[in-house]
């Protein structure tokens, strides 16, 4: 089951989040041979991505992700409320699993 939490970004900055995939006793879960792949949308039954977030595994034993969107892509979503998930699949799309989900809150911004 995948980790439920709601994310904050402020439109026009870089956004930066660290993941770690763990089991329901907060043991880490490794990543080795899974690729990882996330995007916000809309809405949930929106049919294309907002944005699509760079992802890396930066620990494949630890289960440890950073997702990001760079200060351009930010600054070109519309302030309001959007849903995300951050999921990982084998390289021959064997199994697929969700690692996070929540809704994503894009603050407007004053200074362009």
């Amino acid at each position: 089951m995948s980790t439920i939490k709601n994310l904050t970004i402020d439109q026009g900055t870089t956004f930066t989040e660290n993941i770690r995939y763990l089991d329901n006793s907060k043991n880490p879960i490794s990543l080795t041979g899974y690729n990882v792949k996330g995007q916000l949308r809309k809405s949930y039954y929106s049919a294309n991505a907002t944005a699509t977030f760079t992802t890396n595994i930066t620990n494949e034993t630890t289960g440890n992700i950073t997702i990001s969107l760079g200060f351009t892509t930010t600054a070109n979503i519309a302030a309001g409320r959007y849903v995300y998930d951050v999921v990982a699949n084998t390289v021959n799309n064997v199994s697929v699993v969700r690692i996070q989900e929540g809704i994503l809150t894009v603050n407007p911004g004053v200074t362009k």
